[in-house]
């Protein structure tokens, strides 16, 4: 990224037509707080869906798979009036 990509918070606010400008011809803006950066403003991927975005994401490290497959969700018990006894208990 050049470094005439990265732009302060008071700089994106009052220069924010041309952070698009850059954004739709393929760039990647970086806005920073006080030097430090904080938010990429960058072009949505619309070539491969979901699917791809997750496949993406698991690439870079961001999301692992789990290591056995989720139970599903059972019910532990039923008793009828716990919003009732919630509120109840919530109002004194």
């Amino acid at each position: 990224m050049a470094p005439d990509d990265t732009f302060s918070t008071y700089q994106a606010k009052a220069r924010f037509s041309e952070l698009l400008r850059r954004v739709r011809e393929g760039r990647t803006v970086t806005v920073t707080y006080q030097g430090e950066p904080v938010a990429e403003i960058r072009p949505l991927d619309r070539s491969g869906g979901m699917r791809a975005r997750v496949e993406w994401l698991r690439s870079r490290g961001v999301l692992v798979a789990p290591e056995a497959p989720a139970s599903p969700m059972v019910q532990v018990e039923r008793r009828p009036g716990a919003l009732t006894r919630f509120l109840d208990d919530r109002n004194g």
